[in-house]
């Protein structure tokens, strides 16, 4: 029989969409880099120090803009219980990163565990269920009709440009008033507010990619005053640029 849980490490480089499907519940980590994830209708970001709790048999679209290097943990569906929803992104705690580098030991292999890393990913899975009740909110909805889905595309792609909500609307197909009603019927918010939420995701990116300043990230996302991008780094994370990229390195 193979084991209860085991983990592994494993370096990527950058790729397109995937969908990825296990059947044992998946504890992602990202040691350096950062994975993009998408499942139930929402993207979502994983930067270094977070961690991804992904439900055994579920489909999640995974896609690696930069070079990345992830710590995982997989657990047999009959050892813990399923995590609360497809795909959660939490932030680790000192303890969940403290459990996740002592179940680093124990590899994939025939048998049971012994007692005493039984006991830790029994541990880990405790504490990282806990943590999934309040997850990252490094999150940007996905969008269901094609028109938001492709307008979503377009405003990541020009985020470090002047770009207009009209021209975007017109891109794809709709008046401004009708994509605005989508919008805020598929994902609940205004598009100056996805907008917002992106720069700062693909801000988050950039910190995880190198040590490029916080005043160059802030420009090359769109942002002509750091006071600016700093406000609404703050609003989402919770924390300034700098603070969040020193977590990724405790």
């Amino acid at each position: 029989m193979t084991r209860e849980a085991f983990a592994f490490t494993r370096s990527f480089e950058p790729t397109g969409p995937s969908e990825l499907v296990v059947d044992r519940h998946y504890l992602l980590c990202a040691s350096s880099g950062a994975l993009r994830l998408e499942a139930e209708g929402q993207r979502w970001l994983l930067p270094p120090a977070r961690a991804a709790l992904l439900r055994a048999g579920r489909p999640v679209t995974v896609s690696i803009p930069q070079p990345a290097r992830t710590a995982s943990v997989l657990f047999d569906v009959g050892f813990v219980p399923p995590p609360p929803r497809d795909l959660t992104v939490v932030d680790l705690d000192p303890l969940a990163r403290a459990l996740l580098a002592e179940c680093s030991g124990w590899p994939e292999s025939e048998g049971p565990l012994p007692a005493y890393p039984r006991t830790m990913f029994a541990a880990l899975a405790a504490v990282a269920w806990r943590l999934a009740e309040h997850p990252s909110p490094v999150v940007v909805p996905a969008g269901r009709s094609p028109e938001v889905r492709a307008a979503l595309a377009l405003t990541e792609e020009r985020l470090g440009e002047e770009v207009r909500f009209e021209d975007v609307a017109r891109a794809v197909g709709l008046v401004p008033r009708s994509l605005a009603r989508r919008f805020e019927s598929e994902i609940g918010m205004p598009w100056r507010a996805v907008l917002r939420r992106m720069r700062v995701l693909r801000a988050v990116e950039l910190l995880a990619a190198d040590n490029t300043p916080v005043t160059a990230i802030a420009h090359r996302v769109g942002y002509g005053s750091l006071s600016a991008f700093n406000a609404a780094f703050r609003e989402l994370t919770r924390s300034t640029p700098s603070d969040y990229r020193a977590t990724f390195t405790r």
